[in-house]
């Protein structure tokens, strides 16, 4: 298997399942001729031409809303907004048409479209480029909510993403797009939406992450492991709507305390989504409070300030530690 980035792996992703199905298109700004604004679709643009991979005017909503078009006469559109916080601009398409078509129609019609998005911090970008907005999508009934962590699942969920009969969105952490390489299989693979996965298995507390932040937190992981002797397990969630509560919820009546870690706001974020449905499902298997490592509740600062925003491995261990002292 060859070792590949994100950014190689999800341009695998969209090669291959183009090549399979001709309804399979790509639009979006920069996307066709430059390949892309971080080059994941280079190269498409000269293999399928102008008619599958598609150059658009500036204007998310009516990316967004040719997308839904398309989606509903039968071809596979796989939008890209050129970073997640210009989504807002078109957020009224996702809301008030595709996450509602198939029940508006009672099933008569689907969306299959997937709407591609750089986002989250940690490459002193601007503002609008940085944020973390997944509790907006997840929160919409209709949608389904994807964030990958590696270059393998990046390929395997955008696969299944784009073979969804539903609205996806698919949010690609840009602070991993080159971090690390990782075997990537040339033959096709795809992952369950709605299926999370542990990362790292453990005894003594459990961590929930995603996206960048799955990084941070192994590392911490790996640091407490090393120092002190401790075993954590750490869960992927890889799809935050629709979430896989089954795994976590287990792992935490293995281990009985539990660090949920994201780089959103900390106030209804996903984390406390997390949370909740611990104390509904396994309260009398804690042993200590659920701790939440997470941005804080403003706007990411730019990068003077931004590594202090984001969630990293002394503020995971602290945690941690905290919450075995309890």
């Amino acid at each position: 298997m060859a070792k590949m980035t994100m950014v190689q792996a999800i341009n695998l992703a969209l090669k291959q399942e183009m090549e399979k199905d001709d309804n399979v298109v790509v639009l979006g700004e920069d996307v066709g001729v430059d390949g892309g604004v971080f080059r994941v679709t280079e190269g498409l643009f000269e293999q399928f031409g102008e008619n599958r991979v598609m150059d658009t005017p500036l204007a998310e909503a009516g990316i967004i809303g040719f997308s839904i078009g398309m989606a509903l006469y039968g071809l596979k559109p796989v939008c890209e907004i050129q970073f997640s916080g210009f989504t807002y601009l078109g957020f009224h398409q996702l809301e008030s048409h595709a996450a509602r078509l198939r029940g508006r129609s009672a099933g008569r019609f689907t969306v299959p479209m997937v709407l591609r998005a750089p986002y989250g911090g940690g490459v002193r970008a601007l503002e609008h480029h940085s944020e973390s907005r997944e509790a907006y999508f997840a929160h919409t009934p209709g949608l389904k909510m994807v964030i990958p962590s590696s270059p393998r699942n990046a390929r395997a969920l955008l696969v299944s993403a784009i073979r969804d009969p539903d609205p996806v969105v698919y949010f690609e952490p840009k602070a991993l797009y080159r971090a690390f390489r990782e075997e990537v299989p040339e033959d096709e693979e795809t992952m369950e939406l709605g299926r999370s996965r542990i990362a790292r298995e453990g005894k003594d507390i459990t961590l929930i992450s995603y996206g960048a932040m799955l990084h941070e937190t192994m590392q911490a992981a790996s640091a407490l492991h090393q120092k002190q002797g401790i075993e954590a397990e750490v869960i992927d969630l890889m799809t935050i709507a629709p979430l896989d509560d089954a795994l976590f919820i287990e792992s935490a009546r293995k281990t009985g305390r539990v660090v949920v870690i994201h780089e959103a706001p900390r106030s209804f974020g996903p984390g406390a989504e997390v949370a909740v449905r611990l104390v509904e499902k396994s309260f009398l298997y804690l042993e200590a409070p659920i701790r939440r490592v997470t941005g804080f509740d403003l706007v990411i600062p730019l990068f003077q300030r931004e590594k202090a925003y984001l969630p990293g491995v002394d503020r995971i261990v602290r945690a941690v530690r905290e919450t075995l002292d309890f």
